[in-house]
């Protein structure tokens, strides 16, 4: 394909609550700026994007990924290379060479989260391209955020406009307790960062829930049985199917999502299945609610 120029790129709705295809793009090639300004605001109306039949390479990868901003470093696991070429990427897999994990997160699901809310500053988004992928299984959910809170009843939003939640720092999205953590019956003595329920996005000024996780999350100043309570009802909002899309691999697919206003999760898939994908994300700040945003 030749360089892509804005007028040969097109971006096509799922129809679902979130999520657009964009074609006419091949992200293996240089592209001018107007394109990629199509895209990134395709980006921020739509929260996903998916880019189907991509042929990159890891620089390639990275090249593309570091237009939206600077990248973090992949975490390290314990099959990784000591000197790796590309530490921006993180390889998410179930595969196994000599009897050792090369990537992350193996065939198991990840429930509903989003990505790293227990640090004090939180990725913008993230990028995964599918290398391999099952016959059947380990299909990616989004969930639109924005909606969850537009869709609150007004005295939910209220009550919850000036709350903070603790996000637990101890566990993965699979719910595996991290390396030098200990087990944590009683939320409040969590680790992590505190965030406001309600996050503005800074580009779209548009409010969306904010909830990371929901084992051992804690709402600040409230009894126990309050703060679960509430985070029940938020949750049991939030994760219902109307705001959701799920994507099915397929090989050369490349899905990019908001995490300021996105949640995801994956389904699992047979273990006797191999999965291989490279993932990337963009460095944040620190989420932050505006009252000025809400109407009086």
């Amino acid at each position: 394909m030749d360089r892509p120029t804005a007028n040969c790129i097109s971006i096509t709705p799922t129809g679902a609550s979130l999520a657009a295809d964009v074609s006419g793009v091949d992200l293996s090639q240089p592209m001018d700026a107007a394109s990629f300004k199509l895209i990134e605001d395709g980006w921020h109306e739509h929260l996903i994007l998916r880019f189907r039949g991509q042929h990159l390479d890891d620089p390639r990868f990275l090249d593309f990924a570091r237009k939206f901003g600077e990248l973090d470093k992949a975490p390290i696991h314990a099959g990784q290379l000591v000197e790796d070429p590309f530490p921006e990427i993180t390889v998410m897999s179930n595969i196994k060479v000599d009897g050792k994990s090369i990537g992350n997160l193996g065939h198991y699901e990840a429930e509903w989260h989003t990505d790293m809310s227990y640090n004090e500053r939180t990725p913008i988004g993230s990028l995964l391209y599918a290398i391999e992928v099952p016959p059947e299984g380990g299909n990616t959910g989004f969930s639109n955020m924005y909606e969850a809170y537009d869709t609150l009843p007004a005295a939910l939003k209220r009550r919850i406009a000036a709350l903070q939640c603790r996000h637990d720092s101890s566990r993965n999205s699979a719910g595996e307790l991290r390396k030098g953590f200990k087990e944590i019956s009683d939320p409040r003595e969590a680790p992590g960062a505190v965030h406001p329920l309600i996050r503005t996005h800074p580009v779209t000024r548009r409010n969306a829930l904010y909830l990371g996780r929901r084992r051992n999350a804690y709402i600040i100043g409230l009894p126990l049985a309050d703060s679960e309570d509430l985070l029940h009802e938020l949750w049991a909002h939030a994760s219902h199917e109307r705001f959701a899309w799920y994507q099915v691999w397929k090989v050369g697919d490349l899905v990019m999502w908001d995490n300021r206003c996105a949640m995801h999760r994956r389904d699992a898939f047979d273990p006797a299945s191999r999965r291989l994908m490279h993932r990337t994300q963009i460095k944040g700040d620190k989420p932050y609610f505006d009252s000025a945003t809400v109407a009086a």
